[in-house]
């Protein structure tokens, strides 16, 4: 058996002296591991840190085999993001977030927009809001999509502020105000086509929007915790807005 693909290195670990096991995301293979032979060589542990983007062939006898990769940097992005605390946990929480799905399935949208996210993800603001909706998308990819492109009660898709949490769906401002104390808030830059950016109140909104339904459909049922990066991520957002907001007052002064 052998196939060669691309794909974004999530993780590594030690096997034996001088070997490693890779994790990786394809593009067209989903999540597998492989292992590499002098792995934990000066020559090959620079290539294999999460966040490069690798040339891959692998190998084995049969499809089931843990099987060998050969690997070749096309995109050393590890050292750029090892700088910023916000892309180290963000890379942390989107491997965790790929390891809820069953491996070796393929994912091509998440793939493309994993490429994308490695490009943002020093960037706080940007890292956010692309980190967000990546949970909506994996939420998506598991069967628990939710309905954010019209009202649930009226049809509307306007002034959509509120998700239900029971079914998973927008309510506009309108039909959810009388329960307005039960519902999720629904941020404007979850929209599609909304065109804007979130600030902090709005990421925090997203986050417990996306988290509501992961604690629900994912981690309760499967009796897992959610991952120690997610709070490590939402910490170092808080820390980037928090000191851009001191910043802005001691320039105001």
């Amino acid at each position: 058996m052998e196939w060669r693909d691309e794909g974004i290195i999530l993780g590594t670990r030690r096997h034996g002296e001088t070997s490693a096991i890779l994790e990786v995301m394809t593009r067209t293979h989903g999540r597998h591991l492989g292992l590499v032979r002098g792995g934990r060589s000066r020559k090959l542990q620079p290539v294999l840190q999460a966040g490069n983007r690798v040339d891959l062939i692998w190998r084995a006898r049969l499809d089931e085999h843990l099987g060998t990769f050969q690997a070749e940097a096309l995109e050393m992005n590890a050292a750029r993001l090892m700088d910023s605390a916000v892309a180290v946990y963000g890379l942390q929480l989107l491997a965790a977030h790929l390891r809820l799905l069953p491996e070796r399935d393929a994912h091509a949208g998440l793939y493309g927009t994993l490429l994308v996210m490695l490009e943002h993800l020093d960037d706080p603001a940007a890292a956010g809001e692309l980190v967000a909706r990546f949970e909506l998308m994996v939420l998506e990819e598991l069967g628990f999509g939710l309905d954010l492109g019209e009202c649930a009660a009226t049809g509307q898709r306007t002034d959509l502020v509120y998700v239900s949490p029971k079914s998973g769906r927008a309510v506009s401002r309108m039909a959810g105000e009388p329960w307005r104390d039960r519902m999720l808030a629904l941020p404007a830059f979850l929209e599609r086509g909304a065109g804007c950016r979130a600030d902090a109140p709005a990421l925090e909104d997203a986050f417990r929007l996306s988290f509501y339904f992961l604690n629900r459909h994912v981690y309760e049922p499967r009796g897992i915790e959610p991952p120690d990066a997610r709070a490590g991520f939402l910490l170092a957002l808080r820390r980037h807005f928090a000191a851009g907001q001191a910043l802005e007052g001691g320039t105001a002064a």
